[in-house]
């Protein structure tokens, strides 16, 4: 017998079901924190009107005028510069969008993607000269949403139940 790891699958008093159950559920709290602040971030730019503007304080013109230089993709700044006030409605819909989705699990995996798209985009733009590289939180963002991407909502999520419902129309069981 080797000494080390162990290979049985009973490692405390508590069995494998339980263990199974939590690695189910493991995603649920990041699916639930990336929804509630998806939706939050959505919310708070809609209801922000100094954000929604081509220029001011705290406008989201301002913000991308500020990051065009410092930026990895310059053209996707100056994408977004030809109709800030677009772009930002365009982002805190998008944000609304992911955040509703990945909450109540509905079509999670594009959800998550957009999430990832999202974050990937304000990584490259706003927070790409954050130093060090860990100050800048969409690269924390889009990493967490990539474990969604994979593996979608399959527990307490609308697809699950669109999923069973199918299974059982068709003739399938659980």
């Amino acid at each position: 017998m080797t000494h080390g790891m162990r290979t049985d699958s009973h490692t405390s008093g508590h069995g494998p079901g339980r263990r199974d159950a939590a690695a189910r559920y493991a995603l649920l709290p990041l699916r639930i924190f990336l929804g509630v602040t998806f939706i939050y971030a959505g919310l708070d730019k809609l209801t922000d009107s100094a954000f929604l503007k081509d220029s001011g304080a705290g406008s989201i013109g301002d913000m991308m005028r500020a990051v065009r230089d410092s930026s990895a993709v310059p053209a996707l700044v100056d994408l977004a510069l030809k109709s800030p006030t677009g772009f930002g409605y365009a982002i805190a819909l998008g944000e609304l969008a992911v955040g509703i989705g990945t909450l109540l699990g509905l079509l999670a995996r594009l959800a998550a993607l957009g999430g990832a798209l999202i974050s990937l985009s304000l990584w490259l733009t706003v927070s790409w000269a954050s130093d060090p590289y860990y100050y800048g939180n969409d690269l924390a963002y889009l990493m967490a949403w990539l474990p969604l991407v994979l593996a979608g909502a399959p527990l307490l999520s609308l697809d699950a139940a669109l999923h069973t419902r199918r299974r059982l129309r068709n003739g399938g069981s659980l």
